[in-house]
């Protein structure tokens, strides 16, 4: 069981959540919980409760709540200047895009709030590019089935997932749809007139499916063929996640073109459209924007963030922590006749169960103390914070059983 420990000045749940449902718009299921403080791996509810974070804002904290770092660097900023429109400059924007630039393979940055707003952006720099290098008609854009890539009208389009796009019909024309890690369906889909293939090295938000070597070759081999661009996802999976500070450096394929957010401003909003080569020259003055994009405050978030991965080796800590990890799952699997599989990269990981179980676990994980995501019936997916510990891993585990056992 969780420790439970008290906090100066409780709120009253019934009248925080009665506000919630009386003023706030119901695009939440939101749980019973209200969250009042954070600190690394450990939030605490209203009551004094202790939580383990194994979901860390779906991977928004992956340094953890209120790194100290973070948080210095807003408060400074704070103090200076927040914000001035993108017609001036500032200092603290190009000093990230140069940090951004200089981890990765990418040679310039657009920045914006969110992965949404950067999957927007890459969708426009494509289509952009498929008119300057074809025509017209080189407008179309291939992404994989149970993918997801935001919730705007661009980016929900891109999400290969009909459930999410039902109710908002008709979506943005000229998206296509393909099958994960199937090589023939993809070369299947891709013509003449595809502007860009987007895809998630690991597929998340559907129940952490990893992409093949192979996979992500040929994608990457077939966008030559035609001219099209590659585009990775890696709003989720970027920034040591999956224990490299990018996705696809674990299978050796750069994309031309790459969406990053979650991590990078250690838990505020920001969001980055990175490019290579050509495609990095493709946006011009007015061609798109972001109000709050790239503000002082956000990229000075930022660079406190990728400073603090690098000095405080926390993608390493994902890479053998999430080896750790893993391995505490595979013991849990081999106990279980009911589970399928473990699966996921780093500290992106997953368990999939034969039958409907994963929310009434999570349920009382959630009760007992540890913060974990139920997706559909059977699978459950943990996105610890890049600092977690073993001490964390074997508690989080103990929790995880003992739910498992409640049944």
């Amino acid at each position: 069981m969780a420790v439970i420990r008290e906090t100066k000045g409780s709120l009253d749940y019934d009248k925080v959540m009665a506000m919630d449902k009386q003023y706030v718009m119901s695009t939440y299921g939101r749980l019973p919980v209200v969250f009042v403080r954070g600190q690394g791996v450990e939030v605490w509810d209203a009551q004094g409760k202790r939580y383990l974070d194994f979901l860390a804002g779906l991977a928004v904290n992956g340094l953890g709540h209120c790194h100290p770092a973070v948080v210095n660097a807003i408060r400074e900023q704070a103090g200076v200047l927040m914000h001035t429109c993108n017609l001036y400059h500032t200092e603290p924007q190009p000093r990230l895009a140069k940090m951004l630039v200089e981890w990765s393979e990418m040679d310039k940055v657009f920045f914006c709030n969110s992965g949404t707003e950067a999957n927007e952006a890459a969708i426009k720099l494509a289509r952009k590019w498929g008119k300057l290098k074809g025509s017209d008609a080189k407008f179309e854009i291939v992404t994989a089935l149970e993918s997801f890539h935001g919730r705007t009208m661009g980016s929900i389009t891109a999400t290969g997932q009909p459930k999410y796009q039902k109710a908002f019909e008709p979506l943005v024309p000229g998206f296509k749809y393909t099958l994960f890690n199937d090589i023939d369906a993809l070369r299947s889909a891709v013509s003449n007139m595809t502007c860009a293939v987007m895809l998630e090295p690991i597929q998340g938000e559907s129940g952490v499916y990893p992409a093949t070597k192979e996979y992500l070759n040929a994608a990457r081999q077939i966008c030559d063929e035609v001219g099209a661009l590659l585009i990775f996802d890696e709003v989720q999976t970027g920034l040591g996640r999956t224990g490299k500070m990018f996705a696809y450096e674990h299978y050796g394929v750069a994309p031309d073109v790459m969406t990053l957010a979650k991590t990078l401003g250690g838990g505020f909003p920001i969001g980055a459209c990175l490019a290579r080569g050509e495609a990095a020259n493709v946006f011009q003055p007015g061609d798109h924007a972001a109000t709050f994009g790239g503000n002082p405050l956000a990229c000075a978030a930022g660079i406190a963030a990728i400073t603090a991965l690098h000095e405080e080796e926390l993608v390493e800590n994902a890479r053998d922590m999430g080896e750790y990890f893993a391995s505490k799952l595979r013991a849990f699997k081999n106990k279980r006749e009911d589970v399928l599989e473990v699966r996921g990269i780093g500290l992106m990981l997953a368990i999939e169960f034969s039958a409907p179980i994963a929310k009434t676990i999570v349920s009382n994980c959630l009760e007992m103390g540890l913060i974990a995501n139920a997706i559909r019936d059977t699978i459950i997916r943990f996105l610890p914070p890049l600092v977690v510990t073993r001490k964390q891993v074997d508690e989080a585990m103990g929790i995880l059983e003992e739910a498992a056992a409640a049944l």
